[in-house]
């Protein structure tokens, strides 16, 4: 049944606005009447696609953040045992903003109309992805969706805080460079040329530094532009080329190879697709299906080419720790792990445990990184700094030798 947001004048003369489901706008407005409202405007919240079925609201509803958060109310409520429809009326009424109370009320209604809650969330595709719906139907078959969806709210919470701290540790030395180049550059283009062209009407011979920030702040005043527009043009073609799935797993596959990043985008792929696969399979989906969902949450199109892969070898009868185990992109932590819980018949809490333990080492490679890039940073910026006011001094100082 579809769902309609209206705005109407209550017995008091008051403007009332909120979100009610009849078959069509005529019913919606005979509803509100009996309610003694008087209906200004009936307005379905989303229409459906002719062709595919799925629901056109425009941008994103849930951020990372907000669907986790979304996700444990949800399971809370379910838990606790209150039915599925009423559980999605509560958040329906409790929607931080209209566009989120919209979604919930189209939900409920796909529910109430007799659909699996994972069909209804498969309506809404840029807000609930493929793992997502995977979890929310194995957990509706099994009987259990309160536990899974508890399980998929604490996955949704590590994964956000495990970004969360990786952008933290990234911002200071991101933000110190961006300063270093902005100052670097004003000295360079301004203040050297300034104080540089008092000393050029003394007709002695400048210092070799002097001379040489001069000719580099000529270069940079006439040509800067240039290189500014090579360097925008160069962005916009690696994006262009980026697009192209061969060159993104070259491209991602060199990645791999540096001396930190490399080992960095390693590490956070790894404990991605572990936790999870481990998520899916403790839900109990399928590990062929499990293993497909999980591959395409990996941002790196080389491991997610190994993961697939994987996947073959599996469909064809090999264990997961032997097919992880000849994927070398992967972490060795993530085969060996999976080979254990194989053998122990715990494969979906050694995976958990995998992505955990990952993820707790991606950390720590972040924070130190960030520890030992902090004051390389400042070092490097001091010593530009410093060879700048030198190039400024010298002059000063021969001309004071000059006077003498």
């Amino acid at each position: 049944m579809p769902a309609f947001k209206y705005e109407a004048l209550n017995a008091a003369g008051k403007t009332q606005n909120g979100l009610i489901e009849a078959d069509n706008a005529r019913a919606a407005r005979a509803q509100l009447r009996e309610q003694k409202l008087t209906p200004l405007a009936v307005e379905q919240v989303a229409q459906q696609s002719g062709q595919e079925g799925r629901w056109t609201l425009k941008g994103k509803v849930f951020s990372s953040s907000s669907l986790a958060v979304w996700t444990r109310q949800l399971a809370g409520l379910v838990g606790s045992g209150l039915p599925l429809e009423r559980a999605l009326t509560a958040l329906a009424d409790e929607g931080e903003h209209p566009r989120q109370r919209e979604l919930i009320a189209q939900l409920k209604a796909e529910v109430n109309a007799g659909a699996s809650f994972a069909h209804a969330l498969s309506q809404a595709p840029r807000e609930f992805d493929e793992v997502y719906r995977g979890v929310v139907a194995a957990g509706e078959s099994s009987g259990a969706l309160g536990a899974v969806l508890e399980s998929l709210a604490d996955d949704l919470e590590e994964r956000q805080a495990l970004r969360a701290k990786l952008v933290g540790a990234m911002a200071y030395p991101a933000i110190v460079s961006v300063i270093a180049i902005v100052i670097v550059t004003f000295l360079v283009t301004y203040v050297v040329p300034q104080v540089a062209q008092a000393f050029t009407t003394t007709k002695k011979a400048l210092p070799a530094l002097t001379v040489f920030m001069l000719a580099l702040s000529a270069f940079v005043r006439s040509w800067g532009w240039v290189l500014l527009l090579a360097l925008t043009g160069g962005g916009f073609a690696l994006a262009l080329a980026l697009r192209g799935e061969a060159f993104r797993q070259r491209f991602d596959a060199a990645w791999l190879n540096l001396p930190l990043l490399g080992r960095l985008s390693r590490g956070y792929n790894g404990a991605r697709f572990a936790a999870t696969l481990g998520m899916l399979a403790g839900a109990g989906v399928p590990i062929l299906k499990a293993l497909q969902a999980a591959a395409e949450t990996l941002s790196n199109r080389a491991m997610r080419a190994d993961a697939l892969d994987a996947l073959v070898q599996v469909r064809e009868g090999a264990p997961l720790g032997a097919a992880l185990a000849g994927k070398k992109r992967f972490p060795g932590l993530l085969a060996m792990f999976a080979r254990l819980g194989e053998q122990t018949g715990k494969l979906p809490e050694m995976l958990s445990r995998a992505g955990r333990q990952l993820g707790n080492e991606v950390q720590r490679r972040a924070l130190a990184l960030a520890t030992l890039l902090e004051p390389l940073l400042i070092v490097v910026m001091g010593a530009v700094v410093m060879v700048i006011v030198l190039s400024v001094l010298q002059p000063i100082i021969q001309l004071q030798s000059f006077v003498k």
